[in-house]
């Protein structure tokens, strides 16, 4: 028997089985994902300094671009 190599599609996502079982909802899987999408994470720590800096961009603006609700 040959072993063939496992691979991933281009549009799976992994979630470890820890967070799959302790998360109550969709919105807490969704949750997990965005905060580990590094765009995402980066786009909101410019956005806070942005924010400290007395600058800002509307939370819709964020929203529509990450399809999130504001």
């Amino acid at each position: 028997m040959v072993a063939m190599a496992q691979t991933v599609p281009e549009k799976t996502i992994q979630i470890p089985v820890s967070v799959f079982e302790s998360a109550d909802s969709k919105e807490d899987l969704e949750d997990w994902l965005m905060s580990h999408d590094s765009d995402f994470v980066e786009e909101l720590r410019q956005i806070k300094v942005q924010a400290e800096a007395g600058e800002g961009r509307p939370l819709s603006e964020l929203a529509k671009k990450w399809n999130i609700k504001p």
